[in-house]
């Protein structure tokens, strides 16, 4: 008894701490949330692996330009086999050995390498910013899949439901024309309504098929076995104002601080190209050891230069030029990023605002459509309606019900939108 026990529970263990262990994985049948598709990107998305990679490169840039605080060391081995040479009186050949360390170490170069450490540590900030700016960018690639996926899912029902409805029409139709309540057009229209709503099913469920895969891929998982999605719309409208939308954007843009922070490193490029026409004092030592099998000679130095670039083919002159010219880009390219950032927060906040509206009357009209379709439906039943107005009513409210859960899905992936637009972190 007690090994079953002790069975049950290492599978449980397996079992369950598979789960534990592959918190990012998605695995068959699930019923994924919102946020727990969001932390799936953020784990799998190619794009983040990318950026992430960038980040790793700026940093090795930073350690590159501080390399020029510290000493370079240079050791350098020779060795030869020298033949006879009448002139050295040697009869014999002969080895000859040859070993010199030198050190160099920059004194002072008026803020040279501080300077380019101080660019490639923006030039840091500005991919970290592009990192966040992805990161964006791909939750709300999510967002849009996650709000067309529950769309997709919730047309089905309702093209589910038409079928189920044009198939009841289709049987009393069929029923009152064999007890003589109505003619043959009736169950003709009747079953010809019940096969367009059929392969308007079809449609609905090859759409629900291609929605998952477009969350796969916006989740950078494209094999993820088959798996369902809560219901989650966002429906609730935030009192934020245009102006306050727009604020928040130029306050907490990434892309706006990635171009902010270029156009910086920009600047102090111009003044390390200037520096170019400044001298650079360095300090140096050398050791040397070298001779034959006979004898070894050393001999040792230390001493400093003063290296002064009198003129170098103005290849200063249209380094800076170049500097310049890349800093105006830059400045240009940020108050056109500025432009967008407001046509971007001006149209979600608009469409958000209209989506919102259409949500509240889609109720309004599902509900008039199913009044209207059971008062058909009734005035049938006693012959005193036709067939005609009851396919009306249920082609109305079928293009009600599409038309609310179009408005639910559209504020949703416009609120997203501004919350990207806006720069909400969230």
């Amino acid at each position: 008894m007690n090994n079953k026990i002790a069975i049950l529970v290492v599978i449980l263990i397996l079992v369950f701490g598979q789960r534990i262990w592959a918190a990012d994985a998605i695995f068959k049948g699930d019923m994924l949330t919102l946020q727990q598709c969001m932390d799936i990107a953020r784990k799998n998305h190619p794009a983040l692996s990318a950026a992430s990679g960038t980040i790793r490169q700026a940093e090795s840039k930073i350690g590159q330009a501080r390399s020029g605080y510290y000493p370079q060391i240079v050791l350098q081995s020779g060795y030869s086999r020298v033949g006879p040479s009448p002139t050295l009186l040697r009869s014999d050949p002969y080895n000859y050995y040859s070993n010199t360390l030198n050190l160099n170490q920059t004194l002072f170069d008026f803020g040279k390498t501080a300077t380019a450490v101080d660019i490639q540590t923006l030039g840091k900030q500005s991919t970290e910013a592009d990192f966040q700016d992805v990161t964006a960018s791909i939750i709300l690639g999510v967002k849009e899949a996650y709000y067309f996926f529950l769309k997709a899912k919730m047309s089905d029902t309702v093209a589910v439901e038409t079928v189920n409805q044009f198939q009841q029409h289709y049987n009393i139709a069929r029923t009152f024309f064999e007890t003589g309540k109505s003619s043959k057009i009736d169950v003709t229209s009747a079953e010809v309504n019940l096969s367009n709503a059929r392969i308007q099913l079809i449609s609905a469920q090859n759409a629900l098929r291609i929605a998952q895969v477009n969350l796969n891929k916006a989740m950078g998982v494209i094999s993820a076995p088959k798996y369902d999605v809560k219901e989650e719309f966002h429906l609730e409208l935030a009192d934020m104002s245009f102006e306050a939308a727009l604020a928040q954007a130029y306050e907490n843009r990434p892309d706006l601080s990635s171009i902010s922070r270029k156009k910086d490193a920009l600047e102090k490029s111009v003044d390390l190209n200037k520096k170019g026409y400044l001298p650079v004092l360095s300090g140096n030592a050398a050791y040397d050891y070298a001779g034959d099998d006979t004898s070894m000679d050393k001999s040792w130095n230390v001493g400093i230069a003063l290296t002064f670039p009198l003129f170098t083919g103005l290849s200063t002159k249209y380094a800076v030029e170049e500097a310049r010219a890349n800093l105006d880009i830059a400045k240009a390219n940020k108050e056109s990023l500025k432009q967008k950032i407001y046509l971007e927060v001006q149209s979600t906040w608009l469409n958000r605002k209209e989506a919102y509206e259409r949500i509240e009357v889609g109720k309004i009209i599902v509900r008039q459509a199913e009044e209207t379709l059971d008062l058909a439906k009734g005035r049938y039943a006693t012959g005193v309606g036709s067939s005609i107005e009851i396919t009306d009513a249920m082609i109305k409210l079928n293009n009600a019900k599409m038309t609310y859960i179009t408005a639910l899905s559209d504020f949703s992936v416009a609120q997203a939108s501004l919350e990207k637009a806006s720069g909400a972190k969230k």
